[in-house]
């Protein structure tokens, strides 16, 4: 699989989220600075050779979602929201639309398919000195292991 451009077609399902008042500003890379609310792949782990010979590898990313603590029951709010099964302002609906018509490669032809298995937190993150209040979004996807 072509890591980058995974990463890369992630961030761009999840930037088609629908907030009430603010825009997703989404990457595929952890960001120095975060612009919230922000949404960016912060970490990923790869099983390789999950079909012999190199047919099929699992790469399981974490994403990470942060938004301002100035308001810290309005960053809550909008926090369920995108952790939320359903939904315009889901990010598990959003990101799963990339999954392309059935029958077709997902993420714009870069992995067999993949799904949003699990997402975590409430909490405070600390990012470059700052903190923020956040989540965690774990993204398994599968794909051809020798492209």
């Amino acid at each position: 699989m072509d890591i980058y451009n995974v990463r890369a077609q992630l961030a761009l399902a999840a930037s088609a989220v629908a907030l009430p008042k603010a825009s997703l500003t989404c990457t595929g890379y952890m960001p120095d600075a975060v612009n919230e609310p922000c949404f960016f792949i912060a970490d990923y782990t790869i099983d390789f050779d999950k079909v012999m010979q190199r047919g099929l590898d699992a790469i399981t990313f974490t994403a990470r979602v942060l938004v301002s603590r100035a308001d810290d029951l309005a960053g809550q709010k909008l926090l369920d929201n995108m952790m939320s099964g359903s939904g315009t302002a889901s990010l598990k609906d959003v990101i799963e639309n990339a999954r392309g018509a059935p029958g077709s490669a997902a993420l714009n032809g870069y992995a067999h398919d993949f799904r949003v298995s699990r997402m975590q937190g409430i909490r405070l993150y600390e990012h470059n000195g700052l903190q923020y209040l956040g989540a965690e979004i774990t993204i398994d996807v599968i794909g051809d292991g020798s492209a």
